[in-house]
């Protein structure tokens, strides 16, 4: 059995078949991690859906923040301050209330202690151990099946943002989506810079990327994530960055977790331009 991470989707379902194929992936045996971000700026969204979820259970997925602003587009319209036009199509579709349900239902942390990596889509504040970050991200899922228009109309913001253990209510699943979702650079107080994205090269002074930070408490955990095209593939002892910017015209990448192996490097045709 095969144990392969993909990153960043982004609704790019062609070459996610393609990657499929040249990974000769078997869903009666093999395994897939997701790093979240399946939907959003590539031009086919409502398929990507469609065939992650046709995999079952062979598939596992993390939600992205491009995953959260699909659901809340669908179930808190009046908080969202962009309607994305490539998200209409999927709100639109005859199986968009089972796809959506699909979709809420699925993790922010998924941890495998035997396989001995854990699977998110951006990052970690360096205060939190491995442990309270599972708890925490466990608090998000449960209010999100419980009530998710609360919570999706509650999620936006870029404050708090530096973890204390006092969080509670909104504050507290706030933080966590934002450091699940959203984190790339934090400071030398552990403060998250949200606003900060770009090479890690670009960042200004006293700014550091969230996995560099020297007191991060996850330090001797191995963790698989998205997010940061700009940044690209990363391998470092006990991290792997998997968003090499398919959307944007780099790779979709695929990496074997269960073997040391380099990774599938896909290039792809592009669907969007970077802002910059």
């Amino acid at each position: 059995m095969a144990h392969y991470a993909i990153g960043d989707l982004q609704g790019c379902h062609a070459e996610f078949m393609v990657l499929l194929e040249r990974l000769r992936f078997d869903s009666a045996h093999d395994r897939l991690w997701l790093t979240g971000d399946l939907v959003n700026r590539g031009p086919a969204s409502l398929e990507v859906l469609r065939e992650v979820r046709a995999l079952g259970n062979c598939a596992t997925v993390v939600l992205g923040n491009h995953d959260l602003h699909l659901l809340a587009m669908a179930w808190a319209p009046a908080t969202v301050r962009r309607r994305e036009p490539e998200l209409v199509a999927v709100l639109d579709a005859p199986d968009a209330a089972d796809l959506l349900a699909w979709l809420v239902s699925r993790p922010l942390l998924h941890r495998d202690p035997a396989l001995g990596w854990t699977l998110i889509h951006a990052g970690l504040p360096p205060q939190w151990t491995l442990a309270q970050a599972e708890a925490c991200a466990r608090e998000v899922e449960a209010a999100l099946c419980k009530d998710p228009v609360t919570l999706l109309a509650q999620m936006y913001g870029d404050q708090p943002d530096r973890w204390s253990p006092e969080f509670s209510g909104p504050e507290r699943l706030r933080f966590t989506v934002n450091c699940l979702t959203r984190l790339r650079f934090v400071d030398a107080g552990g403060r998250l810079l949200l606003g900060l994205k770009g090479p890690v090269g670009s960042a200004p002074a006293g700014a550091m990327p969230w996995f560099r930070h020297p007191e991060r408490a996850t330090r001797n955990d191995a963790v698989v994530f998205g997010h940061w095209s700009a940044l690209g593939y990363l391998s470092e002892p006990g991290l792997r960055c998997l968003d090499t910017g398919c959307v944007w015209g780099g790779t979709l990448c695929a990496l074997r977790l269960d073997r040391d192996e380099e990774p599938l490097l896909l290039p792809c045709r592009g669907n969007r331009q970077p802002s910059g």
